[in-house]
């Protein structure tokens, strides 16, 4: 009893040091996040809506944003399946080199994206180690649609299986052994058994990986040339608008990633609120 007191006890801070740390918490989201945000809408409208509407439908806009979305179409998909597969084997298999694929699935987040696009140069490019054979037969990666592809899908692979990997070492593996004991196979137990168990992370996953595939700028601007038109993403052609001192149009097209960003704000309340709670031990 005298144990259970003193655990309640550290719970129950006092009320103004709760409000203060409810104070600070709430003006940082405020300055770091409300704030850009509203502002990124406010310089969008300042004219109107019609410069507005100008600078989403302008060609080289529409150009981008087509070119955005089909980097997203691929690399999403894929990093989906790399995502499902490598989440499956760490977490249903004992194989060697086990450590090393879940420290391989971290390697985006502890390198820069630029460092990443320069090692597609150094691979890929004109001077670098396979870029002489690719000119040679007429392959171009870098300066077009497969080199943005790759640095996409590189900087974004881990979102799909890192939602997983801890969600399905939590589940165990004791579904699947019944069903496969009942006479299931292989694709069986994954389609009626796994893939309904982690649905809602699955979900999530790939809102994180699209999300960051839009968005990417630093492993995209080194792989793609600058093209306008023809190579630049979305925010490429924000970054082009902002250095030309466009800013109503550089501003509108910000918007949109601003609107994901909240989509996607909105997709992970959505999927927490449909994930159930972890089960909590029971006091004894």
């Amino acid at each position: 009893m005298a144990a259970r007191r003193r655990h309640a006890d550290v719970r129950a801070e006092p009320l103004l040091v709760r409000v203060l740390l409810l104070g600070i918490a709430l003006a940082f989201i405020a300055v770091f996040v409300v704030l850009p945000l509203v502002s990124v809408f406010v310089e969008a409208f300042r004219r109107g809506i019609e410069p507005y509407i100008a600078a989403l439908i302008e060609p080289t806009a529409l150009d981008a944003i087509k070119l955005t979305l089909t980097v997203a179409v691929i690399a999403v998909p894929t990093n989906l399946v790399f995502g499902v597969a490598a989440a499956w084997a760490i977490t249903k298999f004992e194989f060697p080199g086990k450590s090393v694929l879940t420290t391989l699935i971290d390697l985006p987040f502890s390198v820069s994206p630029v460092i990443a696009g320069l090692i597609y140069m150094l691979l890929f490019g004109l001077q670098g180690w396979l870029g002489p054979w690719l000119s040679e037969h007429d392959f171009k990666i870098m300066f077009a649609i497969p080199g943005i592809v790759l640095a996409t899908m590189f900087v974004t692979f881990p979102f799909v299986a890192r939602e997983l990997i801890p969600l399905m070492q939590e589940q165990g593996t004791d579904d699947e052994e019944a069903a496969l004991a009942l006479g299931a196979s292989g694709w069986q137990t994954f389609r009626r058994v796994t893939l309904p168990n982690i649905r809602w992370g699955l979900l999530y996953g790939v809102l994180l990986c699209n999300a960051r595939a839009m968005g990417e700028f630093g492993a995209v601007s080194v792989v793609s040339g600058h093209i306008r038109g023809e190579t630049n993403t979305i925010p490429l052609h924000i970054e082009i608008l902002y250095n030309e001192y466009n800013f109503v149009a550089s501003f509108a097209v910000a918007s949109l990633l601003a609107f994901l960003a909240l989509l996607t704000l909105l997709g992970k309340a959505i999927l927490e609120w449909n994930t159930p709670a972890p089960a909590r031990p029971t006091s004894r």
